[in-house]
């Protein structure tokens, strides 16, 4: 897509000068990581790679993109309640892939002994790209939905005022004034503060279950400074912290350090290497607790790649939320085409397919966090090794989307300042809390874009490739 930014992009004294501006402006604003070098101290910080200029997005993908969010979140709802549907959809996949094995004998087990767990609260975000045609039409096409530690909620408040800044330094007053307001963290913060209440012990505390890695922290103290804003305390442990000192009282609530947690907020726990048997112990007895997860593990395993691609067969939309024909419209028209390969005919077919043209297609496995997936010659190589094995059932294929690139700069501490061209994914952050079988909250809470340089084919901010960026809406 065409940068609305052309007169800026060609005048290089005017962009060094303005880089040094948007550099202070996000420290300024608290845009910020923790180093590689010191990731559990602040005493060491700088500026969260972002790019130099709101990337344009175009306004009717943008807003289909809001109006389908409250949609997802109630798919994602129905599935982690229904109990035939994860085992028939994840029946292959479990027996190849340890991981999804894992989680589901814990959902499995926690159904057996009965739920706990009364208030339920979701929080999502639904990646998209923008596909362009052979027309040159754009389309909006889902990329994934991550249902458990959905991040930058809270760097991405603080990435709007940058931009602004930014546009202001270069006399562009009104484009500035354009910019939407956008602030997730406050959204998301609302969905725990409701699950809290609903949870009902006023002394009870909302634990941030985190990783023993933490760059990422001031991403989320957004959210838990709009939680302490409410009086709503919050502690932060691992999963080592809760194998050690947590334990259920009779009535299954969960205490640790003396303290009863209504809320569990999983920053953590989304890819293998955050298990060894230990902490795969302390997930179990989270889950067996009365309090509040986020996810719970069904809605974990609602998020997986192999239960996405089983939405896109026909009628599947239809069974999972009967009576609701515009909402399963509205969603089914994000969907990139998506392709099973299990054993059998059909799955033969397909790989032989993605072995015959591997650029048409993305091979994902069932992992969240980025950084997974793969494409070209290395999807064919691993598709042709694993073509005979039901190994292959530990992924699915997605049709390659393609984006139209524009140039960017992309800045990055103690990095050269370059223009690169550029592919964005806007991401909408939702929000629910439902109390047995009533919906009390359903939202879209807020948006992310982020960009990254078309020879990186995959990852996130997280990740190290993409970066925070703001739609500029054309």
């Amino acid at each position: 897509m065409a940068s609305p930014w052309e007169s800026v992009l060609r005048d290089e004294e005017a962009v060094r000068a303005v880089a040094a501006v948007a550099v202070d402006a996000a420290l300024l604003e608290g845009v910020l990581l923790r180093t590689q070098g010191h990731p559990n101290t602040s005493d060491v910080v700088n500026f969260a790679p972002f790019t130099l200029l709101p990337s344009a997005v175009p306004s009717d993908l943008f807003e289909q993109a809001y109006a389908v969010q409250q949609d997802f979140n109630l798919l994602v709802d129905a599935i982690s309640q229904n109990k035939e549907f994860l085992e028939q959809t994840l029946a292959s996949t479990i027996k190849v892939d340890d991981f999804t094995a894992r989680l589901f004998r814990i959902h499995v087990q926690v159904l057996e002994e009965g739920l706990a767990q009364s208030v339920f609260l979701g929080i999502n975000r639904s990646d998209y790209m923008f596909d362009c045609g052979e027309d040159g039409t754009l389309a909006l096409k889902q990329i994934e939905i991550n249902t458990i530690a959905a991040s930058f909620g809270g760097l991405t408040s603080r990435t709007v005022p940058v931009h602004g800044r930014v546009l202001k330094a270069l006399g562009k007053f009104e484009e500035a004034s354009r910019l939407l307001p956008n602030n997730p963290s406050k959204g998301l913060a609302l969905g725990i503060a409701k699950a809290w209440e609903l949870y009902g012990s006023p002394s009870a505390v909302v634990m941030f279950l985190v990783e023993e890695v933490q760059r990422n922290i001031f991403d989320q103290r957004c959210i838990e400074n709009e939680l302490w804003n409410r009086n709503i305390r919050v502690i932060r442990k691992r999963f080592r912290d809760v194998f050690e000192k947590g334990s259920l009282d009779d009535a299954k609530r969960l205490h640790i350090d003396g303290q009863e947690v209504a809320v569990v907020y999983y920053r953590e726990g989304y890819v293998p290497t955050n298990y060894d048997q230990q902490n795969w112990e302390a997930r179990l007895l989270l889950e067996r607790s009365k309090a509040v997860k986020c996810p719970d593990i069904a809605t974990q395993l609602a998020g997986t790649k192999k239960v996405q691609q089983e939405l896109s067969r026909p009628g599947t939309l239809e069974r999972l939320l009967p009576g609701r024909a515009d909402a399963v419209a509205r969603l089914r028209a994000t969907f990139a085409g998506l392709y099973s390969l299990d054993m059998g005919e059909e799955g033969d077919k397909v790989v032989a397919a993605a072995i015959a043209d591997p650029d048409r297609f993305v091979l994902k496995p069932q992992r969240e966090g980025g950084g997974n997936n793969l494409y070209g010659e290395e999807l064919r190589q691993v598709l042709e090794k694993i073509r005979h094995s039901p190994e292959r059932t530990a992924y699915i294929l997605m049709d390659k989307i393609k984006p139209q690139p524009s140039v960017n700069y992309l800045l990055r501490a103690h990095s050269p300042l370059r223009a690169s061209e550029c592919i964005s994914e806007l991401g909408i952050f939702g929000v629910y809390v439902r109390q047995g079988k009533e919906m009390v909250m359903n939202k879209a809470a807020g948006h992310l874009l982020r960009t990254k340089a078309v020879e990186h084919a995959d990852g996130g901010v997280a990740a190290g490739v993409a970066v925070l960026d703001t739609p500029y809406l054309v």
